[in-house]
């Protein structure tokens, strides 16, 4: 375990581009005693280089799985020991990764070669190879249902089996590649963002019916995620860098804020009505949803250049992202807990 002191912060508000992190006042964070995440530890990647990817969840055994997409590997880590256990190797451009609790199941969609590998979630032995044809990417879990909702190609989404680790004929065709996608979990709807289109598909996963909202002019909608308690979708846009709220009823656009840029995962913190955006230029922007259609600034977080992918572990309160290795400095995840 590597816990991050003075000179780690240091270190890392140098590397935000544009300069220093924005002191609180500047982000509508005035008056607080603490910022609303602090860097807790830095745990090292040993050996991984490039592109880091998306993250899942092994609850029960407190690990976080990374997918090292530029190094061909899933890195699976420990958060209590703070470090890497596991290394599975020999993949094909991971991208999506998800563990499936009640099968003990691993799942990574690898871009370059198709396939979505099923492997144990205790020795982690490759168990089936599942053949998608073209750029396997986000993978999500109806846990009602157990089914596996794969986004692949240039529009589909497809489904798997996690008994049998089989494709099922099931297939809802899109207009163009799916991006973050996310399942309801007490209703029938996938949203999922077009970046292509600029648009924001809505599948119906009893009536096959697909319809398609807008987003009002934004384009590069990679994230996103759902408050369902409120009823709104949360999607994070590059052109121009905004946090953009739709009514997940009427599909309308009821927020549309400023933020990190580059993004490429967001959270909502259900528990603080927060959400927490990562971006590639160096930082985190988080908001306070003060009512379902405002979100207020409260801080810009310091991480490092192209770190914009993670995934927020809300039992543990906290927050767990992607630092990519630059020249000297290795690979990390740099761990921040959610302040009250």
């Amino acid at each position: 375990m590597k816990l991050v002191g003075y000179l780690g912060l240091a270190a890392l508000a140098a590397s935000v581009v544009l300069g220093s992190t924005p002191s609180r006042a500047q982000n509508g964070s005035a008056g607080r005693e603490s910022p609303p995440l602090r860097l807790v530890q830095e745990i090292p990647l040993p050996g991984v280089q490039g592109r880091l990817d998306h993250f899942t969840i092994d609850p029960k055994r407190k690990r976080v799985i990374v997918s090292a997409l530029g190094n061909n590997t899933v890195e699976i880590v420990d958060v209590f020991a703070g470090r890497v256990i596991h290394s599975i190797t020999g993949l094909s451009q991971p991208q999506g990764v998800l563990y499936i609790p009640e099968f003990d199941r691993l799942a990574v969609a690898n871009a370059a070669d198709g396939s979505v590998r099923i492997f144990d979630g205790t020795s982690f032995a490759p168990l089936a190879s599942i053949d998608f044809g073209e750029d396997p990417d986000n993978l999500r879990y109806d846990a009602a249902a157990k089914r596996i909702y794969v986004g692949y190609g240039e529009g589909a989404i497809g489904v798997i089996d996690p008994k049998t680790n089989l494709k099922l004929p099931t297939t809802y065709k899109l207009d163009a590649h799916p991006e973050g996608f996310q399942l309801e979990s007490k209703g029938p709807r996938i949203f999922v963002n077009l970046a292509d289109k600029k648009n924001v598909a809505v599948i119906n996963r009893t009536t096959g019916k697909i319809t398609t909202w807008e987003l009002g002019g934004v384009a590069a909608n990679f994230p996103l995620t759902l408050d369902e308690a409120h009823q709104r979708i949360l999607i994070g846009t590059r052109k121009p860098a905004r946090l953009v709220a739709l009514d997940a009823v009427s599909g309308k656009v009821v927020a549309s804020v400023a933020t990190a840029g580059d993004m490429d995962d967001l959270f909502y913190d259900e528990a603080r009505s927060r959400v927490y955006i990562p971006g590639g230029e160096g930082f985190i922007s988080v908001f306070e949803q003060t009512d379902p259609d405002h979100y207020v600034p409260m801080d810009r977080t310091a991480t490092s250049v192209g770190t914009r992918t993670g995934t927020f572990y809300a039992k543990r309160d906290k927050v767990y992202l992607a630092s990519p290795s630059h020249g000297n400095t290795g690979a990390s995840l740099l761990v921040y807990e959610a302040e009250d």
